[in-house]
């Protein structure tokens, strides 16, 4: 086994093993050359290398979101830091376990002229769990240490304070799936090894508080069984969250609408996948006030991450619930500004608590199965109506996923695109919606693909694409990862919100109109590729792009970037 030389590094080289964090990534540079060492000579840790910080900070994003468990990032001083923070953001707000590990300089050297020197203690701290500061080792650069350093310090006490501070910030990872920052000064030299660690880590004893019961749980049954309509509103959750009991429970209660979304991994024949197709035709008809107040629930539920459907959003804070409740162990967002109860339980848990044997009468679920099932019919007749475009692309890709892949998705056109058409219940479905960014979703997929058994998909947009290309500029990409990107030449989003001019202003600073190929990037990165412009092409790629191959593929469609709009814009209208 080999260490660094310098206490502060061995300390948290041990503190990782003690707690099984396994996964490393790192980005090349020197003054995080004590990390490297360290992690790279030691047979316990996985280390990946990727070049660029913002993928690398979404590549174990990707990886930790798999895992449920604490990835880290491993970096030098200054800016190269600062490219974590999509990344941390994205951690933060969907509950990922992210642990950033900053290499930085001695403190004397901060705000002096020095190069490669930024303030980066408590840089995150609006967006992370926990800043952990350690203070630089007095027995490593003695000379320095003795000129520049505070005399009154001890040894002892600095490595007291880092093991609390490391100790601290591992166990929030882990127990509160949050992102965390380890920032670390290094003196010079940063290169000296040993066979043997000069420090012995003390833990600290891990939180002993146990996540309590239900509370008032005969108040909340009484509640429950009371409302005549109630809706459950689904947002990002991980696959197998309920059990098949609960889902059968909850579909055949005629008071109950289930509406799910493409990210929430849940799937049931009676459930409502696709929102905006409800409620869009609402807000196109004469009888728009009565049908808003048929559909308004009494009792609103919510688990899962944040929502997509804007429009689910708009309803639910104009015609708001009696009785909102949120069902999570760890936060509650007051989406839609009526939250009344915060229950702090695993959904599962408090579904089989508060499910009763005895159904509520009621025609909620009845009516607007109805109004479901005649969309659907709709939605078959307009796509035999329509030329090709995105609307007809999203269809035919999400009926020819094979069963049991992986589907990441990108966000802006694409995540919204997928809620409109039926996606197979065998796909585990994930896209960074905690932030709803475009950047990192391909560095986010490759992560994810690592340690999940089954092929990875992933599917962008073409600004998505290009924004995080670099995310391809790794060796970790397996035979059967696949990308397909719909490149209709721009932000096609915008031309579908309100304001949208057919100006020089608007394609170039709103719709970044550009005619960019992903064909050349397919070749650097060793990629299969192929390029389709209609449905014909389409359907013959699509029938061996997933077979088996010797290198990873990418398939890009171009759709018409001035015909799009109009055909999802007319959908609605058809349906209504």
């Amino acid at each position: 086994m080999t260490y660094s030389d310098i206490p502060s590094a061995q300390t948290l080289v041990l503190y990782f093993e003690s707690k099984g964090i396994k996964n490393i990534v790192i980005s090349p540079g020197s003054r995080n050359a004590p990390l490297t060492l360290s992690f790279t000579k030691n047979p316990f840790f996985k280390c990946f290398s990727i070049v660029d910080e913002r993928c690398a900070g979404f590549f174990a994003l990707g990886m930790a979101q798999q895992l449920r468990e604490p990835v880290a990032v491993v970096c030098t001083s200054g800016s190269a830091l600062l490219n974590y923070y999509p990344a941390i953001a994205e951690a933060f707000y969907s509950d990922i376990p992210l642990i950033v590990v900053s290499a930085d300089r001695p403190g004397y050297k901060i705000d002096i002229g020095d190069g490669q020197t930024i303030r980066q203690e408590n840089v995150f701290k609006e967006h992370i769990g926990y800043e952990a500061n350690l203070k630089q080792d007095l027995n490593h650069g003695n000379e320095s240490v003795s000129v520049f350093l505070d005399g009154g310090q001890t040894q002892k006490a600095i490595q007291e304070y880092n093991d609390k501070e490391i100790s601290l910030a591992l166990q929030i990872a882990i127990e509160d799936q949050s992102p965390v920052h380890i920032n670390i000064p290094f003196e010079e030299p940063l290169y000296g090894r040993t066979k043997t660690t000069g420090v012995k880590i003390q833990e600290l004893p891990n939180s002993t508080a146990v996540e309590s019961g239900i509370e008032n749980l005969d108040a909340l049954r009484g509640t429950w069984n009371s409302s005549v309509r109630k809706m459950i509103l689904i947002g990002v959750n991980y696959p197998n969250t309920l059990t098949k009991e609960i889902l059968e429970a909850l579909a055949n209660d005629n008071s109950v609408l289930v509406f799910t979304e493409t990210t929430s991994n849940v799937h049931h024949p009676n459930f409502f996948p696709s929102i905006d197709s409800i409620i869009a035709p609402i807000e196109k008809s004469d009888k728009r006030e009565e049908l808003f107040n048929a559909l308004r629930p009494d009792m609103l539920i919510t688990f899962g991450g944040l929502i997509v459907s804007k429009k689910i959003k708009a309803f639910l804070r104009t015609y708001q619930p009696k009785t909102h409740w949120h069902i999570d162990t760890k936060k509650a967002y007051d989406t839609f500004f009526s939250l009344s109860h915060h229950i702090k339980a695993r959904p599962s848990d408090f579904f089989e608590a508060i499910l009763p044997k005895n159904k509520q009468h009621s025609d909620y679920n009845t009516f607007w199965s109805g109004v479901r099932e005649k969309y659907e019919e709709k939605r078959i007749n307009y796509l035999s109506q329509i030329g090709f475009s995105d609307f007809t692309v999203f269809n035919q890709i999400q009926q020819c996923i094979p069963k049991g892949y992986q589907v990441q998705l990108a966000n802006s056109s694409t995540v919204r695109y997928t809620q409109l058409f039926p996606m197979d219940a065998s796909l585990n479905v994930f896209c960074n919606r905690g932030t709803s960014g475009i950047d990192g979703s391909v560095s986010t997929a490759v992560g994810a693909s690592i340690y999940n058994e089954e092929p990875t998909l992933l599917i962008t947009g073409d600004l998505s694409f290009f924004y995080d290309s670099n995310g391809l500029w790794n060796t970790y990409i397996r035979p059967d990862f696949r990308i397909i990107i719909i490149n209709n030449s721009g932000g096609g989003i915008f031309r579908i919100l309100p304001g949208k001019e057919e100006t020089q202003e608007f394609s170039t600073f709103f719709e970044t109109t550009h005619h960019l190929t992903a064909e050349q990037l397919s070749k650097m990165y060793g990629f299969e590729y192929n390029q389709v412009n209609s449905e014909e092409q389409l359907q013959d790629v699509l029938a061996n792009f997933y077979s088996v191959s010797a290198h990873p593929k990418i398939l890009e469609i171009n759709t018409p970037r001035l015909e799009n709009n109009n055909v999802l814009l007319s959908y609605f209208d058809f349906i209504s």
